[in-house]
């Protein structure tokens, strides 16, 4: 890590947050806004853009190692995409512990929720998001995340010379 990055890490504390579409998905605006959203609360965001096929999903999530993973489906296939995504993410050890939404239309069926919520939540979701106050819903459950301190993204490497061992102790 770069001194200026640490240094910037230590002026604001923010989430490493990872944005994705799933593989049926060809939409963008939906991303970018989400990635807005995000980068205006103060967090810094890695956008994989639409029609992201899974295994680009997770090989990505394991190079970031991101604190939040946020997908996002407006084409109505997000039940069925999303609940495949998600079991790979949670087959990966690595991954198994990472936060992970999806938000968006996620089935082709107009109107009442028919289950999507529950289903996807059982599948592994931390937390899904549909409808009016879907963006406020997301909003706050982003600001509930425990947001990581310098010294635990550098590894717990003493900073202070008094905590350094001294040469040939």
């Amino acid at each position: 890590m770069k001194f200026d990055e640490l240094a910037r890490l230590v002026e604001s504390p923010s989430l490493n947050i990872v944005v994705t579409s799933m593989s049926s998905d060809s939409h963008t605006w939906n991303l970018v806004y989400l990635q807005l959203v995000l980068e205006e609360l103060g967090h810094r965001v890695v956008n994989l853009g639409a029609c992201t096929p899974d295994e680009v999903i997770v090989e990505s999530c394991l190079d970031q190692r991101p604190d939040l993973i946020v997908m996002s489906s407006v084409n109505g296939h997000g039940r069925h995409d999303g609940a495949r995504v998600i079991r790979a993410i949670r087959g990966c050890p690595e991954l198994a512990a990472t936060p992970v939404v999806i938000g968006g239309k996620l089935d082709v069926a107009a109107g009442a929720d028919g289950g999507v919520t529950a289903e996807l939540l059982a599948a592994g979701f931390d937390g899904v998001f549909t409808g009016s106050a879907a963006i406020a819903e997301f909003r706050a459950f982003v600001a509930a995340l425990p947001v990581p301190s310098p010294r635990e993204l550098i590894g717990a490497t003493p900073t202070l010379v008094d905590e350094l061992t001294p040469v040939g102790a």
